[in-house]
């Protein structure tokens, strides 16, 4: 377990997001409002989702679908969903358009073969696709176009970056813009280079904040992803980071940004040269990044894709100023319970001590950091937060550091009624026990630490 972080600590920079436009754009977030941002916790009731649609390390002629509430722990929504009625399904990216249905647009070929054409399908429920049509890339001498990425700006317009090279030099790729001159998505614009990134540069993938484009490809040369920066889509880009600026090594690609509910950037990308694929986080605006992580269960099954978000429906709930008490889902009879100002989780039963109901019923608040986000206080008036990972108990210093500690997001837990706690500042970490001791720890995707952060509100002790 990573020791609690010295200063300047990743709460400092995740203030820093405040220099962030609430019209930052990126990709397809919300039905029906495609580039509109969603940097917040999705109020009680709801349920923010995350959806994949990747190839397979073993087979490049299908996709499977999953999703998440995270962008952690993704599980398999569906196996083999779409297989296209010809050639393969690589470098999928997806999006939800404003007529409600799910677009795919993807690489038609394997690698080794001259690509000329991207591919497009469509679904009502993300379980089942649709294909639609093969689309011609209408470049003289093309001989690949690859990894097309859909990008929606905040116009509204509807716009596919795709990689290209020609048969002069078949392994140079340059990337260009297509924008869509209909809603069906059927008709495109000539493609447009993207000036400043220049040559040998591939799976360019973009967002916005506030007038900035912010774009992301791939130096085929030094197998380094890179970030450049312009005012207009087209460009012209600035290069402003080259090498291994991230910390994420070499020989990686495929990157995808999606915004996180407490508004940070979440990075993915195939680490193809040692079979894993990763994440990483930026809370200050792209300019630094936690060290990539794999992605629990899909890595290394996984390859290219990009991500949906949306707020949807059906979420866990929690009502907020009333009391209540925890018990753990795999443990029925344990509680939460604050001893000598730690969370841990005895057992409570009718016998137990006025004191030991009393220390096993907490207040639910709003969160400090995020209103749609929840806080604890104990009958002392002091705030559930974490310090070194380890679940206590303090009083509130009115500092951001302490609010964000001591505030969580409401994922669903494993059995009805059950409820996940994910830390408002350490995405992907939760409440979970362990030796019958609350920590926060990143999750690891299996069933076992599901069961272990999952904990049912109850009528309070006391």
């Amino acid at each position: 377990m990573t020791p609690h972080p010295a200063a300047p600590s990743r709460r400092t920079l995740l203030r820093a997001l405040t220099a962030v436009p609430a019209s930052a754009v990126l990709l397809g977030e919300i039905p029906g409002l495609l580039g509109s941002a969603l940097a917040a916790a999705p109020p009680n009731g709801s349920a923010t989702r995350y959806t994949i649609v990747p190839f397979l390390n073993s087979d490049d002629g299908t996709v499977d679908v999953y999703q998440s509430d995270d962008a952690t722990d993704f599980r398999l929504l569906r196996s083999s969903a779409y297989t296209p009625p010809a050639n393969r399904i690589r470098d999928a990216s997806v999006i939800r358009h404003t007529d409600g249905f799910y677009y795919l647009t993807y690489t038609t070929h394997t690698w080794q073969d001259p690509s000329t054409t991207i591919g497009f399908a469509r679904s009502s429920d993300r379980a089942g696709w649709t294909f639609l049509y093969d689309y011609t890339v209408p470049i003289a001498n093309l001989s690949r176009a690859w990894a097309p990425e859909w990008f929606v700006d905040s116009d509204g317009s509807v716009n596919i970056i795709v990689s290209c090279s020609t048969a002069n030099d078949e392994w140079i790729f340059t990337p260009y813009r297509l924008r869509a001159t209909n809603s069906a998505l059927t008709a495109w614009s000539s493609p447009v280079a993207l000036s400043g990134i220049g040559a040998n540069h591939i799976d360019t993938f973009i967002v916005k904040t506030g007038a900035t484009y912010h774009a992301f490809p791939k130096n085929e040369t030094t197998k380094y992803i890179e970030y450049a920066t312009a005012s207009n889509l087209t460009g012209p880009y600035t290069i402003r980071r080259t090498g291994d600026w991230a910390g994420w090594g070499s020989y990686r690609e495929g990157p995808a940004l999606v915004q996180l509910d407490n508004g940070g950037w979440r990075m993915f990308f195939d680490g193809y040269g040692d079979g894993n694929y990763y994440y990483s986080d930026s809370h200050d605006t792209f300019a630094t990044w936690s060290a990539p992580a794999a992605l629990p269960a899909i890595s290394g099954t996984a390859r290219h894709f990009t991500v949906v978000k949306e707020a949807v429906t059906g979420g866990p709930s929690l009502a907020r100023n009333i009391t209540s008490s925890f018990r753990s889902v795999n443990y029925p009879t344990r509680y939460w319970e604050q001893r000598s100002s730690l969370l841990d989780l005895p057992v409570v039963t009718t016998s137990s001590t006025t004191a030991e109901k009393q220390a096993a019923t907490f207040t639910v608040v709003a969160g400090l950091a995020d209103g749609n986000g929840c806080s604890f206080r104990d009958a002392a008036g002091e705030y559930l937060r974490h310090w070194d990972f380890r679940a206590r108990f303090d009083a509130d210093n009115g500092t951001s550091t302490f609010a964000e500690d001591a505030t969580f997001f409401l994922r669903a837990g494993t059995s009805s009624g059950s409820v996940r706690f994910e830390s408002y500042n350490y995405p992907g970490y939760y409440l979970r026990h362990y030796a019958y001791q609350l920590r926060v720890e990143r999750s690891d995707g299996t069933d076992q630490f599901r069961q272990d952060s999952s904990f049912t509100p109850v009528t309070p002790w006391a």
